[in-house]
């Protein structure tokens, strides 16, 4: 991949947009106090290799430019082309679109089933004994499903529901491990049309019993337990206390995979192996409206009642379908890996229906990425001659910590891409997933989506779109953004604010599910007639997107908005540093201290001139205004099994007050423990 600008991996001058010696944010118009100021510039750039764009879906900035263009100036014929395109319909749609702000209805009229999707049509082809899924469990074992296979094994699961009283419409909570039987069990549903809810394997008994009262599921799908680290993690043992506490549910379906001990309630709990086999291979897929409930998914936050985001059929199936294709830059002979689990969107739209939808070879993975060691991921990589690996910047900064030697001891030749995932990827940990993961050779796809966009928003076209590390770039097709102040004016080129979404898209969520009123109010009362994602963002002079984390983490120091994202990216590109994470503490003078914490990389052991030279450091990088209240150092960081840092637990931590909130997706209790122990 070549580069134009190209400056030493760690930055010194530009970060403010002013010389070494600036101390002033870097932006040049002055920010309101309503504004978030942005201090992260960079002009380190990374054009597509010809060799890739040759090749690729779409081969040029130019392409990308008139196809975007012509998407967003006439949405409704784009996406009609699309829809027309890309999915197989049992009944063409007659109408593209109505809205109602905020209720948009795609595709009224069209009847279509998302499994066929994703499996008949590819089986009626060449790709018949084509693998759908690849999957590597945490001990090592393996299994290799065709699409012929996947198509019978959840045409026999859709079977069993039915029999259990699974009808259209209804809900089905799936609380599994990552083995294939979890993209079974959804694939079921959708065979059906019922709805699934999935909720992670992480969540706690309480998380899983809130969901299945909220939706009212009739059946649970889950497993004996699964594999993390080496321990058995009980989920049997939770569904049990789940439904002490839930009247809905009527019989759950079980996996055996551990093969520990578990209770078995008679009439209700039926084991998967018992069941499944022994039905017909063939189940006929209901026809579904195009705006039938497709799925539910709970976003949880701090306080407060978990919101279900409702995705129905047509739209998100489209818009996970197409942008998987093109942001993946999809080839037949691909082998493509998302790390995520399948209990988050990222695995709904792009471990099972995007690359299913696209007839592509997934990989999936059960355990942790450092089980037994941190060359389980480049094992994986090497063993399954992966091509394309999407993962988050936390596993990124994890593997960074862990040491360059585990990648090294690893053959990755077999990577033509690589994406990012989660959260906003910080300059420096691009840079090292591009030379040391990439070989200097993959373009990377730094995606910026939500729940509730249902597919991806602002990305790089691999192809076509010269990337800057932690950037995402540019918009996908058909995708509107803008940068606007809390009155929904537009903002100067590179000034924060906030980012929205101003015309509708077809995998947008459709309300808060039994909640209208709180979908209004959550997405769309801030700036009226626009999708208001939460997110601060600015938009450079090339209008570039450069995503600058929840509203939620900008502090407000001395009247200015500041966001923890550039502030905890200046940290990680000091060579001392692995991870760090920012957050705000009460200050009477300035509103808001700076709190950081930091972990240092392997061998580098904290003191005070560590300390010292961090917080210049910060300051060199982006100014006065940032330096440090104080750093504290971490052996690690609080997080969920996901990878995401907790940094709702961290103000907590840094306020010194005791944490009420819930901490049961903890990857590690210790962690917070230490945290205070350290505060003492």
């Amino acid at each position: 991949m070549s580069s134009t600008k190209r400056k030493p991996s760690r930055v010194k001058s530009s970060r403010n947009g002013k010389s070494k010696k600036g101390s002033r944010p870097s932006s040049p118009n002055k920010p309101s106090q309503d504004s978030i100021v942005s201090v992260l510039a960079e002009s380190r750039v990374f054009n597509p290799p010809k060799s890739f764009s040759r090749t690729a879906l779409i081969g040029s900035e130019q392409q990308y430019k008139k196809i975007w263009r012509d998407s967003v100036k006439n949405p409704t014929k784009f996406w009609a082309k699309q829809a027309k395109e890309q999915l197989e319909w049992i009944k063409p749609f007659k109408k593209v679109l109505t809205w109602k702000p905020p209720f948009a209805k795609w595709f009224e009229g069209g009847k279509l089933n998302v499994s066929v999707n994703c499996l008949d049509r590819h089986v009626r082809t060449e790709k018949r004994n084509k693998a759908a899924i690849i999957w590597e469990g945490e001990p090592g074992d393996t299994r290799v499903l065709t699409y012929h296979d996947l198509l019978r094994e959840v045409s026999k699961c859709a079977n069993a529901l039915e029999a259990m009283g699974v009808k259209p419409g209804h809900r089905v909570a799936i609380y599994m491990p990552m083995i294939p039987e979890i993209a079974i069990a959804m694939l079921a549903c959708t065979r059906i049309g019922a709805m699934h809810t999935v909720v992670f394997g992480g969540f706690s008994s309480e998380a899983l019993a809130d969901r299945c009262n909220d939706s009212q599921a009739s059946v649970v799908i889950t497993a004996d337990g699964g594999f993390r680290k080496g321990a058995n993690v009980p989920l049997k043992k939770n569904v049990d206390a789940a439904l002490e506490k839930t009247t809905s549910v009527k019989n759950v379906l079980v996996v055996k995979r551990t093969g520990e001990s578990v209770t078995m309630k008679p009439g209700r709990d039926h084991w998967w192996h018992d069941v499944v086999p022994n039905q017909s291979g063939h189940y006929e897929p209901y026809a579904a409206d195009s705006e039938h409930p497709l799925f539910l998914l709970y976003t949880s936050g701090s306080t407060g009642k978990p919101k279900g985001i409702l995705h129905t059929t047509a739209g998100y199936l489209l818009g996970a379908t197409i942008s998987a294709k093109y942001v993946f830059d999809l080839k037949e002979t691909d082998t493509y890996w998302c790390t995520a689990d399948a209990g988050w969107v990222t695995g709904h739209s792009y471990i099972v229906y995007g690359p299913l939808a696209n007839g592509a070879t997934a990989v999936m993975y059960e355990g942790a990425p450092n089980f037994p060691d941190w060359g389980r991921l480049w094992s994986i990589v090497e063993k399954h001659h992966v091509s394309i690996l999407y993962t988050a910047p936390t596993a990124i900064r994890a593997c960074i910590k862990a040491g360059d030697e585990w990648p090294k001891k690893y053959n990755l030749k077999s990577l033509r891409l690589l994406g990012s995932v989660g959260e906003p990827i910080n300059p420096e940990a691009w840079i090292w997933y591009h030379e040391v993961i990439g070989g200097k050779r993959c373009p990377i796809v730094d995606t910026w989506w939500q729940t509730e966009t249902g597919s991806m928003m602002i990305t790089p076209i691999p192809g076509a779109i010269p990337q800057i590390p932690g950037s995402a770039t540019k918009p996908f097709f058909g995708i509107d953004p803008e940068i606007v102040d809390k009155n929904g004016n537009p903002v100067p080129k590179g000034q924060g604010g906030f980012l929205v979404i101003k015309k509708p898209w077809p995998s947008m969520l459709r309300t808060i599910w039994g909640d209208d009123e709180r979908f209004k109010a959550a997405y769309w009362s801030q700036i009226p007639g626009m999708y208001f994602t939460g997110d601060g963002a600015r938009q450079d002079k090339k209008g570039n997107f450069w995503i600058m984390g929840r509203i939620d983490d900008v502090l407000n120091v001395s009247g200015h908005r500041l966001s923890t994202m550039e502030i905890e990216s200046a940290l990680v590109s000091h060579d001392l540093v692995a991870e760090s994470a920012v957050v705000g503490r009460p200050d009477d003078l300035k509103g808001e201290g700076i709190i950081c914490f930091v972990t240092l990389k392997a061998g580098i052991s904290p003191s005070t001139e560590v300390k010292d030279k961090l917080s210049k450091h910060v300051v060199t990088q982006i100014g006065a205004l940032a330096r440090p209240d104080e750093i504290r150092f971490a052996d690690a960081l609080p997080k969920t099994r996901s990878g995401k840092i907790m940094r709702r637990l961290l103000r907590d931590v840094a306020a010194g007050k005791q944490s009420t909130q819930d901490t049961t997706t903890l990857e590690d209790l210790s962690v917070l423990a230490n945290l205070r122990q350290d505060e003492d």
